[in-house]
């Protein structure tokens, strides 16, 4: 039988993520699981862990890894998510950011990831992507590729100045605006950047993409929910702006002039998140952004019951 192998990623800058990373490690080492590290953090950990428990990841690692351990935020699972996304590996997230939505576990449950690795406790859920491409124009060549896995954004480049756009839905005039720039967001995306901008929260396991304007000059304005088989195009019309910017997840970008049209659809390729547990999704965002269940009035009982 083949040695177990699992893949780590952290964020680089944060001694918490190192360290956690590598009380990772040395669990797995007591279990025989080699663990494998971009090769510019192997120094890093290598002084932390017993010798011989990680090496150097490399693209045919990713044949035999069984699952990609993250420590960081949602930006760090993203990131690594562009590596596993690919090889079809999935993803857990432990969360040393934010409200980490991606992220399965909190940095305080740490105790609870090395059994489970361990004994493979866990779930793999599928997250849908969206395929972005970018021609020179309505029916013109493609010059750009790439996928999200939150969201396209489209924005403007000059401060000062709003793009003109021309949004289609198959192909189908549906409105153009004057406007900072278009979002086409993934379900998994609609509690990030899109849920700033106003958009809706989808639940994850839904199929499905949302269109969110952002701060547009129009009567019509509001975000909207195309359906799985539907395709979004903006078009970048003449103005008296700079041209636009083109950004998947934040991260892999390209500029866009006029005439120039950006297309997004559902991906061919879908993320493989890990889960330890089948926690609603309802709980989870109660969880992450604090909502008050109880209310103002929920509150008030609880005193009256404490008086």
């Amino acid at each position: 039988m083949s040695r177990r192998t699992v893949t780590i990623a952290l964020h680089g800058g944060r001694p918490e993520a190192l360290e956690a990373a590598a009380a990772f490690v040395r669990g797995m080492a007591d279990h025989g699981i080699e663990c494998l590290v971009r090769p510019e953090q192997l120094a890093s950990l290598a002084e932390r862990t017993p010798a011989g428990s990680v090496r150097a990841v490399t693209d045919a690692d990713a044949r035999d890894t069984e699952l990609v351990v993250v420590f960081g935020g949602d930006g760090s699972i993203l990131r690594a998510a562009e590596w596993a996304l690919g090889f079809e590996v999935p993803v857990l997230g432990v969360n040393l950011g934010h409200i980490g939505f991606l992220a399965e576990l909190e940095s305080h449950e740490l105790g609870n990831l090395v059994s489970a690795v361990v004994e493979r406790r866990y779930s793999v859920e599928e997250r849908m992507t969206i395929e972005t491409t970018v021609r020179s124009g309505v029916h013109g060549d493609e010059v750009w590729r790439s996928f999200a896995i939150n969201e396209v954004s489209i924005e403007k480049i000059a401060r000062e100045k709003m793009i003109e756009v021309l949004v289609r839905i198959d192909g189908r005039a549906l409105s153009r605006w004057g406007t900072d720039g278009v979002l086409v967001s993934t379900p998994t995306g609609s509690t990030a950047y899109a849920f700033s901008a106003n958009g809706p929260v989808l639940w994850p396991d839904l199929s499905a993409l949302l269109l969110v304007p952002l701060s547009a000059h129009a009567l019509f304005n509001r975000p909207m929910v195309v359906g799985p088989n539907s395709w979004v195009s903006i078009e970048i019309l003449p103005s008296q702006g700079r041209g636009a910017v083109v950004w998947c997840d934040g991260r892999r970008t390209v500029d866009v002039a006029d005439g120039m049209v950006i297309e997004a659809r559902v991906g061919p390729h879908k993320l493989s998140l890990a889960r330890l547990s089948e926690q609603p999704f309802v709980d989870r965002l109660v969880r992450k952004f604090a909502l008050p269940v109880d209310g103002w009035r929920g509150s008030a009982e609880r005193q009256r019951d404490a008086d």
